[in-house]
């Protein structure tokens, strides 16, 4: 069964810089965590950041693809997804720099995952890494920004193989 839980909270451009948001992920992270789109909010979990901006607190930054691809260390217990949104939000963010396709980025993340690991997603979607990648959805959190602003979804699937 699917747990679901439901915040109002502001709407920050860095997602983790919101206290509800923050603490939630940081309640909920398992293990050595890879932050993979990091923003300027330091987690208060074993965190391995990277950011495509050099301007961020990183000790990666490199396109998020890219440091899935060639990670060679240990897989971590829990990935965070918190990419831009929209293309759009991908120019703003990145300065023009256009971020990895979401799709290639899913088919990646397995392995530098310990097996039972977890994604928690944050965006649009409730279901990110799907049962096509053998993954369970196990929470939702709903954080509301209020008015005309579209709420945010957290999604937390676990990998089943």
């Amino acid at each position: 069964m699917v747990q679901f839980e439901h915040f109002r909270c502001p709407l920050h451009r860095y997602t983790f810089s919101v206290k509800p948001i923050r603490h939630w992920v940081e309640q909920h992270c398992e293990g050595r965590v890879l932050n993979l789109f990091a923003g300027q909010t330091l987690l208060n979990v074993s965190e391995t950041r990277n950011d495509l901006d050099p301007a961020m607190p990183a000790a990666f930054h490199l396109d998020a693809l890219d440091f899935l691809r060639n990670w060679k260390g240990e897989p971590f217990g829990t990935i965070l997804l918190d990419p831009p949104y929209a293309y759009r939000k991908s120019m703003e963010m990145y300065k023009g720099i256009i971020c990895s396709p979401f799709r290639q980025l899913k088919d990646e993340i397995p392995a530098c995952l310990q097996p039972g690991g977890i994604v928690i997603t944050f965006g649009y979607h409730s279901v990110v890494m799907g049962r096509s990648r053998n993954f369970e959805l196990e929470r939702l959190a709903l954080f509301s920004h209020g008015g005309a602003i579209h709420d945010t979804i957290a999604s937390e699937e676990r990998h089943t193989l």
